[in-house]
Protein backbone atom coordinates (compact mmCIF):
# COMPACT_ATOMS: atom_id res chain seq x y z
CA UNK A 1 0.00 0.00 0.00
CA UNK A 2 1.40 3.45 -0.93
CA UNK A 3 1.81 5.61 1.44
CA UNK A 4 -0.54 8.81 1.28
CA UNK A 5 1.50 12.14 1.87
CA UNK A 6 0.37 15.69 3.25
CA UNK A 7 2.11 17.33 0.45
CA UNK A 8 0.54 15.67 -2.17
CA UNK A 9 -3.21 15.00 -0.90
CA UNK A 10 -5.68 16.09 -3.21
CA UNK A 11 -7.54 18.12 -0.37
CA UNK A 12 -9.23 21.53 0.31
CA UNK A 13 -10.45 22.26 3.51
CA UNK A 14 -13.19 25.10 3.64
CA UNK A 15 -13.21 27.92 6.48
CA UNK A 16 -17.08 28.49 5.95
CA UNK A 17 -19.93 25.88 6.62
CA UNK A 18 -22.15 25.40 3.47
CA UNK A 19 -25.27 27.05 3.04
CA UNK A 20 -27.24 23.71 2.57
CA UNK A 21 -25.80 21.71 5.25
CA UNK A 22 -28.08 21.27 8.25
CA UNK A 23 -26.79 19.00 10.25
CA UNK A 24 -23.25 18.78 12.09
CA UNK A 25 -21.94 15.99 10.26
CA UNK A 26 -22.92 17.53 6.31
CA UNK A 27 -21.14 20.64 7.29
CA UNK A 28 -17.58 18.78 8.65
CA UNK A 29 -17.37 16.35 5.70
CA UNK A 30 -17.58 18.75 2.91
CA UNK A 31 -15.37 21.10 5.20
CA UNK A 32 -12.91 18.83 5.76
CA UNK A 33 -12.61 17.92 2.16
CA UNK A 34 -14.22 14.27 2.35
CA UNK A 35 -17.28 14.63 -0.06
CA UNK A 36 -18.44 17.47 -2.66
CA UNK A 37 -21.59 18.22 -3.66
CA UNK A 38 -22.35 17.45 -7.65
CA UNK A 39 -26.78 17.97 -7.11
CA UNK A 40 -29.32 17.61 -4.77
CA UNK A 41 -28.62 14.22 -2.47
CA UNK A 42 -25.38 13.11 -4.75
CA UNK A 43 -22.43 13.65 -3.84
CA UNK A 44 -18.67 12.71 -5.12
CA UNK A 45 -16.32 11.14 -2.96
CA UNK A 46 -12.61 13.14 -2.48
CA UNK A 47 -9.72 10.66 -1.07
CA UNK A 48 -10.13 11.00 2.64
CA UNK A 49 -13.66 9.94 2.31
CA UNK A 50 -12.99 7.71 -0.21
CA UNK A 51 -10.62 5.92 2.14
CA UNK A 52 -13.39 5.99 5.06
CA UNK A 53 -15.95 4.51 3.02
CA UNK A 54 -13.58 1.89 1.66
CA UNK A 55 -12.34 1.09 5.28
CA UNK A 56 -16.01 0.34 6.76
CA UNK A 57 -17.03 -1.50 3.61
CA UNK A 58 -13.88 -3.59 4.65
CA UNK A 59 -14.65 -4.13 8.27
CA UNK A 60 -18.24 -4.92 7.12
CA UNK A 61 -16.98 -7.38 4.19
CA UNK A 62 -15.09 -8.95 7.11
CA UNK A 63 -17.63 -9.58 9.52
CA UNK A 64 -19.68 -10.45 7.00
CA UNK A 65 -17.30 -13.23 6.24
CA UNK A 66 -16.50 -14.05 9.66
CA UNK A 67 -19.92 -15.64 9.61
CA UNK A 68 -20.13 -17.36 6.76
CA UNK A 69 -22.02 -15.40 4.27
CA UNK A 70 -20.75 -15.04 0.85
CA UNK A 71 -20.45 -12.11 -1.77
CA UNK A 72 -22.31 -11.40 -4.32
CA UNK A 73 -23.18 -8.26 -7.00
CA UNK A 74 -25.77 -7.23 -9.08
CA UNK A 75 -25.84 -4.04 -11.47
CA UNK A 76 -28.18 -1.17 -10.58
CA UNK A 77 -29.47 -1.29 -13.81
CA UNK A 78 -32.67 -4.11 -13.34
CA UNK A 79 -35.67 -5.38 -15.46
CA UNK A 80 -39.33 -4.11 -14.84
CA UNK A 81 -40.67 -7.92 -14.89
CA UNK A 82 -39.43 -8.83 -11.76
CA UNK A 83 -40.70 -5.95 -9.54
CA UNK A 84 -43.52 -6.26 -11.29
CA UNK A 85 -43.81 -9.84 -10.36
CA UNK A 86 -43.52 -8.32 -6.41
CA UNK A 87 -45.74 -5.35 -7.31
CA UNK A 88 -42.86 -3.22 -5.98
CA UNK A 89 -42.70 -1.41 -8.86
CA UNK A 90 -46.01 0.33 -8.36
CA UNK A 91 -46.01 0.31 -4.43
CA UNK A 92 -42.15 2.03 -4.17
CA UNK A 93 -44.85 5.10 -6.08
CA UNK A 94 -42.28 8.29 -6.81
CA UNK A 95 -39.23 6.80 -5.04
CA UNK A 96 -38.28 4.50 -7.62
CA UNK A 97 -36.12 5.84 -10.47
CA UNK A 98 -37.92 4.45 -13.84
CA UNK A 99 -36.37 4.65 -17.20
CA UNK A 100 -36.91 3.30 -20.64
CA UNK A 101 -34.01 1.92 -22.92
CA UNK A 102 -33.60 3.27 -26.40
CA UNK A 103 -36.48 0.09 -27.56
CA UNK A 104 -38.72 1.07 -24.98
CA UNK A 105 -37.92 -1.74 -22.64
CA UNK A 106 -38.32 -0.49 -18.79
CA UNK A 107 -35.92 -0.50 -16.72
CA UNK A 108 -35.21 0.74 -12.66
CA UNK A 109 -32.37 2.00 -10.81
CA UNK A 110 -32.21 -0.58 -8.01
CA UNK A 111 -33.25 0.50 -4.57
CA UNK A 112 -32.92 -2.54 -2.68
CA UNK A 113 -32.96 -5.68 -4.33
CA UNK A 114 -34.56 -8.82 -2.68
CA UNK A 115 -36.29 -10.14 -5.61
CA UNK A 116 -32.47 -10.33 -7.47
CA UNK A 117 -31.19 -12.41 -4.95
CA UNK A 118 -34.29 -14.48 -5.00
CA UNK A 119 -34.01 -15.37 -8.39
CA UNK A 120 -30.11 -15.94 -8.63
CA UNK A 121 -30.71 -18.81 -5.54
CA UNK A 122 -33.92 -20.27 -7.77
CA UNK A 123 -31.60 -20.14 -10.71
CA UNK A 124 -29.12 -22.49 -9.10
CA UNK A 125 -30.71 -24.46 -5.95
CA UNK A 126 -33.37 -26.68 -5.78
CA UNK A 127 -32.71 -28.99 -2.82
CA UNK A 128 -32.80 -28.61 0.74
CA UNK A 129 -29.63 -29.93 1.04
CA UNK A 130 -28.80 -26.76 -0.72
CA UNK A 131 -29.89 -24.20 2.41
CA UNK A 132 -29.24 -22.75 4.86
CA UNK A 133 -27.56 -20.09 2.51
CA UNK A 134 -26.73 -16.31 3.64
CA UNK A 135 -25.24 -13.99 0.42
CA UNK A 136 -24.52 -10.48 0.35
CA UNK A 137 -23.12 -7.59 -2.16
CA UNK A 138 -22.31 -4.04 -0.98
CA UNK A 139 -23.42 -1.62 -3.98
CA UNK A 140 -24.41 1.48 -4.74
CA UNK A 141 -28.64 1.91 -4.40
CA UNK A 142 -30.75 5.06 -6.04
CA UNK A 143 -33.96 6.42 -4.19
CA UNK A 144 -35.85 9.36 -5.32
CA UNK A 145 -36.06 11.03 -2.14
CA UNK A 146 -38.76 13.87 -1.96
CA UNK A 147 -36.34 15.85 0.23
CA UNK A 148 -33.10 14.53 0.12
CA UNK A 149 -31.67 16.67 3.06
CA UNK A 150 -28.60 15.49 6.04
CA UNK A 151 -25.84 15.36 2.82
CA UNK A 152 -24.76 11.85 2.70
CA UNK A 153 -27.57 10.80 5.69
CA UNK A 154 -30.43 11.11 3.15
CA UNK A 155 -29.46 10.88 -0.61
CA UNK A 156 -30.44 9.99 -3.40
CA UNK A 157 -27.66 7.87 -4.43
CA UNK A 158 -26.35 5.44 -0.86
CA UNK A 159 -23.85 2.66 -0.65
CA UNK A 160 -25.59 -0.14 1.40
CA UNK A 161 -24.70 -3.74 2.33
CA UNK A 162 -27.55 -5.66 1.74
CA UNK A 163 -27.69 -9.60 2.32
CA UNK A 164 -30.17 -12.35 2.29
CA UNK A 165 -30.91 -15.45 4.44
CA UNK A 166 -32.32 -18.92 2.25
CA UNK A 167 -33.81 -21.40 4.76
CA UNK A 168 -36.51 -23.92 4.66
CA UNK A 169 -38.64 -23.25 7.52
CA UNK A 170 -39.42 -20.79 10.42
CA UNK A 171 -36.95 -22.32 12.96
CA UNK A 172 -34.16 -21.95 10.23
CA UNK A 173 -35.01 -18.06 9.92
CA UNK A 174 -34.86 -17.38 13.18
CA UNK A 175 -31.01 -19.18 13.03
CA UNK A 176 -29.88 -16.96 10.13
CA UNK A 177 -31.61 -14.25 11.68
CA UNK A 178 -30.22 -14.39 14.73
CA UNK A 179 -26.65 -15.10 12.89
CA UNK A 180 -27.36 -11.71 11.30
CA UNK A 181 -27.89 -9.49 15.05
CA UNK A 182 -24.88 -11.23 16.66
CA UNK A 183 -23.11 -9.94 13.22
CA UNK A 184 -24.09 -6.80 13.00
CA UNK A 185 -23.51 -5.99 17.14
CA UNK A 186 -19.66 -7.09 16.12
CA UNK A 187 -19.79 -4.74 13.01
CA UNK A 188 -21.39 -1.95 15.23
CA UNK A 189 -18.87 -2.29 18.07
CA UNK A 190 -15.49 -2.33 15.46
CA UNK A 191 -16.65 0.97 13.91
CA UNK A 192 -17.16 2.65 17.37
CA UNK A 193 -20.41 3.53 16.93
CA UNK A 194 -22.97 4.09 19.61
CA UNK A 195 -26.45 2.15 18.76
CA UNK A 196 -29.71 0.91 20.18
CA UNK A 197 -31.28 -2.31 19.05
CA UNK A 198 -35.09 -1.26 18.55
CA UNK A 199 -38.33 -3.04 17.30
CA UNK A 200 -39.55 -1.47 14.08
CA UNK A 201 -41.94 -1.45 10.94
CA UNK A 202 -41.03 -3.82 7.64
CA UNK A 203 -42.63 -1.25 5.64
CA UNK A 204 -42.60 -2.05 1.68
CA UNK A 205 -40.14 -4.87 2.33
CA UNK A 206 -42.89 -7.31 3.97
CA UNK A 207 -42.44 -9.92 6.68
CA UNK A 208 -42.70 -9.98 10.07
CA UNK A 209 -40.20 -9.42 12.50
CA UNK A 210 -37.68 -6.43 12.34
CA UNK A 211 -35.23 -4.33 13.99
CA UNK A 212 -32.99 -1.16 13.44
CA UNK A 213 -29.99 -0.38 15.03
CA UNK A 214 -30.15 3.59 15.87
CA UNK A 215 -26.96 5.74 16.50
CA UNK A 216 -28.59 8.19 18.68
CA UNK A 217 -28.61 11.35 17.15
CA UNK A 218 -30.28 14.98 18.31
CA UNK A 219 -30.49 15.54 14.67
CA UNK A 220 -31.48 12.03 13.49
CA UNK A 221 -34.58 11.21 11.02
CA UNK A 222 -35.91 8.58 13.37
CA UNK A 223 -37.57 9.18 16.54
CA UNK A 224 -37.83 5.93 18.65
CA UNK A 225 -39.44 5.27 22.15
CA UNK A 226 -37.07 4.18 25.37
CA UNK A 227 -38.81 2.25 28.73
CA UNK A 228 -36.09 3.01 31.54
CA UNK A 229 -37.57 0.16 33.57
CA UNK A 230 -38.04 -2.65 31.58
CA UNK A 231 -35.82 -1.77 28.71
CA UNK A 232 -38.20 -1.84 26.11
CA UNK A 233 -36.84 -0.07 22.72
CA UNK A 234 -39.18 0.71 19.13
CA UNK A 235 -39.05 3.29 16.69
CA UNK A 236 -42.28 5.13 16.99
CA UNK A 237 -44.16 3.39 14.07
CA UNK A 238 -43.69 0.27 16.13
CA UNK A 239 -44.89 1.73 18.96
CA UNK A 240 -48.17 -0.01 20.48
CA UNK A 241 -50.30 2.61 22.31
CA UNK A 242 -51.29 0.92 25.94
CA UNK A 243 -55.04 2.31 26.86
CA UNK A 244 -56.22 1.84 30.87
CA UNK A 245 -59.64 1.08 30.16
CA UNK A 246 -62.77 2.31 31.40
CA UNK A 247 -66.40 2.25 31.42
CA UNK A 248 -68.37 4.90 30.35
CA UNK A 249 -71.87 5.61 31.14
CA UNK A 250 -74.59 6.12 28.74
CA UNK A 251 -74.43 9.96 27.40
CA UNK A 252 -77.38 11.93 26.56
CA UNK A 253 -78.32 11.90 23.15
CA UNK A 254 -76.51 14.33 20.28
CA UNK A 255 -76.44 17.63 21.08
CA UNK A 256 -75.73 20.49 18.33
CA UNK A 257 -74.32 23.61 19.61
CA UNK A 258 -73.68 26.67 17.28
CA UNK A 259 -70.00 27.35 17.65
CA UNK A 260 -69.64 30.37 14.58
CA UNK A 261 -65.61 30.67 13.81
CA UNK A 262 -64.17 27.54 15.46
CA UNK A 263 -61.80 25.44 12.84
CA UNK A 264 -59.43 24.70 15.22
CA UNK A 265 -59.34 22.89 18.67
CA UNK A 266 -57.68 25.40 20.52
CA UNK A 267 -60.45 27.66 19.21
CA UNK A 268 -63.39 25.23 19.68
CA UNK A 269 -62.05 24.69 23.91
CA UNK A 270 -62.26 28.47 24.39
CA UNK A 271 -65.70 28.66 22.92
CA UNK A 272 -67.18 25.51 24.85
CA UNK A 273 -65.68 26.68 28.22
CA UNK A 274 -66.78 30.35 27.89
CA UNK A 275 -70.15 29.82 26.10
CA UNK A 276 -71.25 26.82 27.06
CA UNK A 277 -69.31 26.45 30.89
CA UNK A 278 -68.37 22.59 29.89
CA UNK A 279 -64.77 22.68 31.48
CA UNK A 280 -63.51 20.83 29.18
CA UNK A 281 -59.40 20.38 27.62
CA UNK A 282 -58.51 19.66 23.98
CA UNK A 283 -58.57 15.70 24.94
CA UNK A 284 -62.08 15.47 25.20
CA UNK A 285 -62.62 16.87 21.96
CA UNK A 286 -62.28 14.37 18.72
CA UNK A 287 -60.16 15.40 15.16
CA UNK A 288 -61.31 14.09 12.40
CA UNK A 289 -58.10 13.55 9.76
CA UNK A 290 -59.40 13.32 5.90
CA UNK A 291 -56.43 11.77 3.81
CA UNK A 292 -56.54 10.49 0.44
CA UNK A 293 -55.08 7.17 0.79
CA UNK A 294 -54.08 5.39 -2.39
CA UNK A 295 -56.40 7.90 -4.28
CA UNK A 296 -59.68 7.01 -1.89
CA UNK A 297 -60.53 9.51 0.49
CA UNK A 298 -60.13 7.88 4.80
CA UNK A 299 -61.13 9.46 7.89
CA UNK A 300 -58.64 8.99 11.08
CA UNK A 301 -60.03 9.70 14.09
CA UNK A 302 -57.51 10.96 17.25
CA UNK A 303 -57.75 12.63 20.32
CA UNK A 304 -58.14 16.53 19.78
CA UNK A 305 -54.69 16.82 21.80
CA UNK A 306 -52.95 14.84 19.64
CA UNK A 307 -51.79 15.22 16.05
CA UNK A 308 -51.60 12.40 13.52
CA UNK A 309 -47.81 11.06 12.57
CA UNK A 310 -48.54 10.61 9.30
CA UNK A 311 -45.40 8.52 8.98
CA UNK A 312 -46.97 6.22 11.42
CA UNK A 313 -49.94 6.07 10.11
CA UNK A 314 -48.72 4.59 6.89
CA UNK A 315 -46.34 2.29 8.40
CA UNK A 316 -49.72 0.87 9.98
CA UNK A 317 -51.73 1.41 6.93
CA UNK A 318 -51.32 -2.60 5.28
CA UNK A 319 -50.75 -1.89 1.45
CA UNK A 320 -50.88 1.74 1.08
CA UNK A 321 -48.26 3.51 -0.61
CA UNK A 322 -49.50 6.93 -1.44
CA UNK A 323 -51.19 9.00 1.74
CA UNK A 324 -51.49 12.53 1.96
CA UNK A 325 -53.94 15.20 3.81
CA UNK A 326 -57.06 16.41 2.70
CA UNK A 327 -56.52 19.80 0.27
CA UNK A 328 -59.04 22.84 -0.53
CA UNK A 329 -59.50 20.89 -4.09
CA UNK A 330 -60.54 17.50 -2.17
CA UNK A 331 -62.78 19.65 -0.10
CA UNK A 332 -64.48 21.17 -3.34
CA UNK A 333 -65.12 17.96 -4.87
CA UNK A 334 -66.68 16.65 -1.87
CA UNK A 335 -68.61 19.33 -0.43
CA UNK A 336 -70.06 16.92 1.84
CA UNK A 337 -67.32 17.36 4.14
CA UNK A 338 -67.20 20.99 6.11
CA UNK A 339 -63.60 21.79 6.74
CA UNK A 340 -62.83 22.35 10.25
CA UNK A 341 -66.25 20.82 11.48
CA UNK A 342 -66.02 17.12 10.47
CA UNK A 343 -67.31 14.63 12.48
CA UNK A 344 -68.17 10.77 11.91
CA UNK A 345 -71.33 10.23 12.74
CA UNK A 346 -72.29 10.99 9.06
CA UNK A 347 -69.34 7.87 7.72
CA UNK A 348 -71.93 5.81 6.39
CA UNK A 349 -73.77 7.67 4.59
CA UNK A 350 -70.70 9.56 3.22
CA UNK A 351 -69.15 6.19 2.59
CA UNK A 352 -65.83 6.81 3.92
CA UNK A 353 -63.87 4.41 5.98
CA UNK A 354 -63.29 5.39 9.74
CA UNK A 355 -59.71 4.50 11.12
CA UNK A 356 -59.62 5.66 15.31
CA UNK A 357 -56.70 5.61 17.14
CA UNK A 358 -57.03 3.43 20.15
CA UNK A 359 -57.33 6.21 22.53
CA UNK A 360 -60.82 5.93 20.93
CA UNK A 361 -62.38 3.29 23.50
CA UNK A 362 -65.86 1.78 23.02
CA UNK A 363 -68.13 3.48 24.29
CA UNK A 364 -66.80 6.69 24.68
CA UNK A 365 -67.92 10.44 23.92
CA UNK A 366 -66.91 13.44 22.82
CA UNK A 367 -67.26 16.88 21.18
CA UNK A 368 -66.75 16.81 17.45
CA UNK A 369 -67.27 18.35 14.21
CA UNK A 370 -71.42 18.29 13.06
CA UNK A 371 -70.91 18.75 9.22
CA UNK A 372 -72.11 21.71 9.56
CA UNK A 373 -70.36 25.52 9.45
CA UNK A 374 -70.14 26.86 12.67
CA UNK A 375 -71.73 23.86 14.52
CA UNK A 376 -70.32 21.31 16.75
CA UNK A 377 -72.15 18.07 18.31
CA UNK A 378 -72.21 17.12 21.34
CA UNK A 379 -72.26 13.35 23.68
CA UNK A 380 -71.31 11.93 19.76
CA UNK A 381 -70.92 8.43 21.32
CA UNK A 382 -68.58 4.97 19.76
CA UNK A 383 -71.25 2.53 18.94
CA UNK A 384 -73.80 4.31 18.98
CA UNK A 385 -73.47 7.38 16.75
CA UNK A 386 -70.18 6.01 14.61
CA UNK A 387 -69.00 2.80 14.26
CA UNK A 388 -64.70 2.33 13.62
CA UNK A 389 -64.08 0.16 10.81
CA UNK A 390 -60.17 -0.35 11.75
CA UNK A 391 -58.20 1.07 14.75
CA UNK A 392 -54.88 2.02 13.65
CA UNK A 393 -51.46 3.39 15.70
CA UNK A 394 -52.28 6.74 14.17
CA UNK A 395 -51.36 9.43 16.67
CA UNK A 396 -47.78 11.04 17.58
CA UNK A 397 -46.09 9.53 19.98
CA UNK A 398 -45.01 11.41 22.92
CA UNK A 399 -42.39 11.44 26.39
CA UNK A 400 -44.92 9.75 29.05
CA UNK A 401 -46.96 7.36 27.35
CA UNK A 402 -47.23 4.09 28.99
CA UNK A 403 -44.89 1.30 27.82
CA UNK A 404 -46.50 -1.40 26.58
CA UNK A 405 -44.95 -3.85 28.40
CA UNK A 406 -45.07 -2.55 31.61
CA UNK A 407 -46.61 0.70 31.98
CA UNK A 408 -44.10 3.05 32.80
CA UNK A 409 -43.69 6.07 31.17
CA UNK A 410 -41.33 6.27 28.16
CA UNK A 411 -38.81 8.71 27.41
CA UNK A 412 -37.95 9.86 23.54
CA UNK A 413 -34.66 10.11 21.67
CA UNK A 414 -33.19 10.64 18.34
CA UNK A 415 -31.60 8.48 16.06
CA UNK A 416 -29.86 7.77 12.57
CA UNK A 417 -30.49 4.22 11.08
CA UNK A 418 -27.33 2.65 10.74
CA UNK A 419 -28.70 -0.82 10.03
CA UNK A 420 -32.17 -2.65 9.70
CA UNK A 421 -32.90 -6.55 9.96
CA UNK A 422 -36.45 -8.32 8.47
CA UNK A 423 -37.90 -11.71 8.64
CA UNK A 424 -39.46 -11.28 5.24
CA UNK A 425 -40.72 -14.66 5.61
CA UNK A 426 -42.18 -16.46 2.16
CA UNK A 427 -43.42 -13.06 0.36
CA UNK A 428 -40.84 -12.55 -2.13
CA UNK A 429 -40.49 -16.60 -3.03
CA UNK A 430 -43.64 -17.01 -3.50
CA UNK A 431 -43.94 -14.44 -5.97
CA UNK A 432 -41.50 -15.30 -7.93
CA UNK A 433 -41.59 -19.57 -7.12
CA UNK A 434 -38.62 -20.22 -5.28
CA UNK A 435 -39.13 -23.99 -3.82
CA UNK A 436 -36.87 -26.26 -3.39
CA UNK A 437 -37.51 -30.03 -2.92
CA UNK A 438 -37.69 -31.11 0.76
CA UNK A 439 -36.74 -35.02 2.06
CA UNK A 440 -40.07 -36.29 0.50
CA UNK A 441 -39.27 -34.73 -2.64
CA UNK A 442 -42.24 -32.54 -2.35
CA UNK A 443 -41.61 -28.67 -3.41
CA UNK A 444 -42.03 -26.05 -0.69
CA UNK A 445 -41.05 -22.24 -0.66
CA UNK A 446 -38.08 -21.12 0.97
CA UNK A 447 -38.71 -18.36 3.63
CA UNK A 448 -36.64 -15.66 3.70
CA UNK A 449 -34.73 -12.66 5.61
CA UNK A 450 -33.33 -9.31 4.82
CA UNK A 451 -30.40 -7.71 6.04
CA UNK A 452 -29.21 -4.04 5.21
CA UNK A 453 -26.51 -1.88 6.65
CA UNK A 454 -25.85 1.83 5.48
CA UNK A 455 -22.07 2.04 4.37
CA UNK A 456 -22.25 5.31 3.56
CA UNK A 457 -24.32 7.03 6.29
CA UNK A 458 -22.08 5.14 8.61
CA UNK A 459 -19.29 7.51 7.18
Amino acid sequence: MSILKMSTLFLRTLRDDPADAEVVSHKLLVRAGYIRRIAAGIYSWLPLGYITLRNIERIVREEMDNAGFQEVHFPALLPKEPYEATNRWNEYGPDLFRLKDRRGGDYLLGPTHEEMFTLMVKGEYSSYKDLPLTIYQIQTKYRDETRPRSGIIRGREFVMKDSYSFDLDDAGLQSSYDAHRAAYIKTFNRLGLKYSIVSAMSGAMGGSASEEFLAPCDTGEDTYVLCPSCGFAANVEAMTTKVLEKKFDVPPAIEILDTPNTPTIDSLVDVMNEKYQAGITAADTLKNILLIADGEPICVLVPGDREVDLKRLQANLSGVTELRLFEDEDFAKRKEFVKGYVGPQDAKKFGITLYADPRIQKGSNWITGANQANKHARYVTEGRDFAIDYYVEAAEVRAGDLCPKCDTPVVIDRAIEIGHIFQLGRKYAKSLDLTVLDKDGKPSVVTMGSYGIGISRAV
